[in-house]
């Protein structure tokens, strides 16, 4: 409810009702009438209201736990667990890299180890490249 929203981000706030309609331009009244819901703020007092609090109108109208405004970047947000599993890959698929070329018998080995048609070395790097791809398809999800 938008009346308890306004006393709870203000008592968050540590703001008086008086000093929360100077920050706004209202009186100390109208702060008290809009918390015992009384009367409800017009339009342009509730966009000052959420930029004072700094949320959005919606949160603010919402009846919902109000969070802090978030700022997006490009025009997604970044998923951390997806740009972790594309440094995962790609950090495999290097050493792995690395490793065959440094040491081919054991390389020649893990192939050897392999049950599937496709050999041991196939399977891993296939496994980073899922890896890899499956981190960018998180990062460029849409929440």
């Amino acid at each position: 409810m938008l009346s308890e929203t306004i006393y709870r981000l203000r008592r968050k706030q540590g703001l008086s009702q008086e000093q929360l309609g100077e920050k706004i331009g209202v009186s100390r009244q109208a702060i008290s009438k809009w918390e015992g819901g009384q009367s409800t703020p017009e339009l342009d007092k509730l966009k000052a209201l959420s930029e004072c609090f700094q949320i959005s109108m919606d949160e603010l109208t919402g009846g919902g736990e109000p969070q802090p405004a978030r700022k997006e970047d490009g025009g997604f947000q970044v998923n951390r667990l997806g740009v972790g599993l594309c440094l995962l890959g790609a950090a495999c698929l290097l050493l792995f890299g690395i490793f065959m070329v440094a040491q081919p018998a054991a390389a020649e080995q893990v192939n050897q180890s392999s049950m599937i048609t496709l050999n041991g070395s196939g399977i891993l790097i296939g496994l980073f490249a899922a890896c890899m791809v499956a981190g960018v398809i998180l990062i460029f999800k849409k929440k």
